[in-house]
Parts: structure tokens; sequence; C-alpha cells
């Protein structure tokens, strides 16, 4: 009998689950998953209601799940237990976003392995375990070439009056919104990462003005400098990367791998499809 085996990475808005079974594929979205919120019987809640229906009745064998806040340990456990209880003798691993990035964009090679979505990351994968990691410090302090970080320099742009009457026609006429709206976004409503992450989108539609090609540049440039330069790895490995803004920033990516001397390996929109290769 084939081994069925469900796949999940899952952030704290969204989970994409992967069931592979008999060579075939079945994905399945949940509503996001922090541990540091939800209980676990919060969590069992969510599978039973928001997976298992769509799974009808198949036994599950193998459930590898990565997710946001489960590089701490009692997080880890608050999910597995919540897994267990949904899909009882099941063998389960639980662990972090990073680990997802590492396995599905080196699989069992040596690499560097980054995200550049929402928030930034990296890390040096030996093809069995993370090695390396350059500290992460957030979107307040750091998150370079993320969409958070990329975004608070659109809005420091408008704000600032730095845009020149073009940009700015065109900002008024996509967000209507204004400085106090913006700052009250920012500083007094929840996620302000996402909010601010949001404003990529006018630099993926506005591509080829000067300013905009140079805050795209400078944001990467920023990571491929505090980070990646850290590696001593990264002048014999490639540097891989997942999510959103690498994806949609692939050819900037490329320019800065060619300016640093740097070999660009995968580049992937989202981990998934990296680890349904690894698993396999």
């Amino acid at each position: 009998m084939p081994v069925v085996k469900l796949i999940a990475d899952c952030g704290a808005t969204k989970g994409e689950w992967c069931l592979v079974n008999n060579g075939k594929k079945k994905t399945i979205f949940t509503q996001g998953i922090s541990p540091y919120f939800l209980s676990t019987v919060q969590i069992r809640d969510i599978l039973l209601k928001e997976l298992t229906p769509k799974l009808k009745n198949v036994q599950v064998d193998e459930v590898f799940y990565y997710g946001t806040g489960c590089a701490n340990i009692t997080n880890a456990k608050s999910v597995k237990k919540a897994i267990l209880q949904v899909f009882a003798g099941a063998k389960t691993e639980v662990t972090h976003d990073l680990m997802a990035a590492a396995r599905s964009l080196c699989g069992r090679k040596k690499g560097i392995a980054c995200i550049l979505g929402t928030g930034s990351n990296s890390c040096y994968y030996d093809g069995k375990k993370i090695v390396k990691n350059s500290p992460g410090l957030g979107y307040v302090l750091g998150d370079e070439g993320s969409g958070a970080y990329l975004g608070k320099k659109v809005i420091q742009y408008y704000l600032y009056g730095t845009f020149d009457d073009e940009l700015r026609g065109r900002f008024d006429l996509t967000y209507t919104t204004n400085a106090a709206e913006i700052l009250e976004n920012v500083y007094k409503k929840p996620l302000p990462n996402r909010y601010l992450a949001g404003f990529t989108k006018f630099l993926a539609d506005n591509r080829g003005h000067y300013m905009i090609e140079n805050i795209i540049e400078d944001g990467l440039n920023d990571f491929f400098f505090n980070h990646l330069c850290k590696y001593r790895e990264i002048w014999t490995q490639p540097v891989n990367f997942t999510g959103g803004v690498a994806f949609g920033f692939k050819d900037v990516l490329q320019h800065l791998c060619d300016s640093y001397e740097f070999e660009l390996g995968r580049v992937l929109k989202n981990p998934m499809e990296g680890l349904v290769e690894f698993h396999s």
C-alpha cells in the first residue's frame, strides 16, 4: 500500500496543505495557524472544520507540518498535539518555515535558502539541517528586502514628497488615502507589517520608473549586504529564494547576484512545490 502523506505550509494568515496519495496531489487551503495566538484545542478545531472534511475519510499515514512560530519548542509541541488529535497514529513532524524554505529550495543538497515575503530570513543548509541563520530582527529593525521593508520605502517616498508628480498621481489614484490614515494603520492598528507589505504591489505595477527601480534594487541590496555577504559559503554554494517578493522581482535578484558574483539557484513563489518533491 502506498504511504499517504499530508504536507502543510502554514503562515499566520493562510495555510496550504497538499495531500499526496498514490502519486496524485490535492491542495487544500485553510485559515492561517499561529500557535502564539491559538491554543492546541483551537488548532485542532480549525483542522476538523476546514481540513478533514475535504480529505474525504482518507487515512493519512504521515504529516509534515511547516509553520510560523514553530521554531519555538512549546509552540511546535502544541501544533503536534493538535495534529495527532485529528490524525491519530500518523507519523508527524512539526518544524518551522525556514526549514520549509531550505528543504524546498535545496532538497538534500547544500545551499543558501532565503525567504523574501512579508518578512525576510535566510540560512545556510548543509543538505540535512540548518547550520547558520542570519539573525531576524523583525520588520521594525530588520526584514531587509521584505514586502514590509519595500512597502515602508514606498510610504516614505510618498509622505516625504520624494515621488515626482507622475508617481504621486498614480499613488493617489491607486490608494485614495492620506497621511493620517497611513500613520494610524502603521502605529495603532494590528499587523502593520502586512499593511506595509501591501504597498509592494505599487512597485510591481510601476516597473520601469527610475524611482521604483531604485526602491526595489536598494531594498534587495540591503538584504544582500546585511545578510548574504555574512555567509562564507555563499562564494561556493548557490543562493535560492522563495516568497512573493523574490518571485516578483526575480530579475533584480539575478542582477544583484551577477554584481556580487553569487550563483542564483531556484526561485519559487512558495515552498510547496519543492516540499512535495522533497517528501516524495
